[in-house]
């Protein structure tokens, strides 16, 4: 599937190809602080499909606790994510579900590391729901 993205301020946009079977949430405790959220939902990009087509992203690179380095990338200007990737060559790239504009057609199929899943975050039925602020 084809798709298109872009930062908050639209300054970098970009476009891969993706498979939507591979959407994931991952609850990790590097994705809550990197989103400000309690998971982030992404989907990998081969890096041959992957075109950045306007602006340039600052990177940020995070060492993991397995000791293992990651690059996170995104607007100068207004801060939201445009990827995660391997360091050097990466095979693909960790694009954010949210920052894509076929959202809606892209729903998560599976959950990684769970064990630091904010409790109430499985499970939002129940909660008020407003269609506009």
């Amino acid at each position: 599937m084809k798709v298109e993205g872009r930062c908050h301020c639209g300054k970098i946009t970009y476009e891969a190809v993706v498979d939507p079977a591979k959407v994931s949430i991952c609850h990790c405790t590097d994705c809550q602080m990197l989103t400000g959220s309690a998971y982030r939902a992404s989907v990998p990009a081969p890096r041959e499909t992957f075109v950045l087509r306007t602006g340039q992203p600052k990177v940020y690179v995070k060492t993991a606790d397995s000791g293992t380095k990651r690059a996170h990338a995104f607007c100068p200007d207004c801060g939201a994510p445009v990827y995660s990737s391997a360091i050097s060559d990466p095979p693909t790239y960790s694009l954010r579900v949210g920052c894509l504009d076929q959202r809606a057609q892209l729903p998560p199929k599976k959950q990684i590391w769970c064990q630091s899943a904010v409790p109430w975050s499985g499970n939002l039925e129940g909660i008020e729901r407003i269609g506009r602020q």
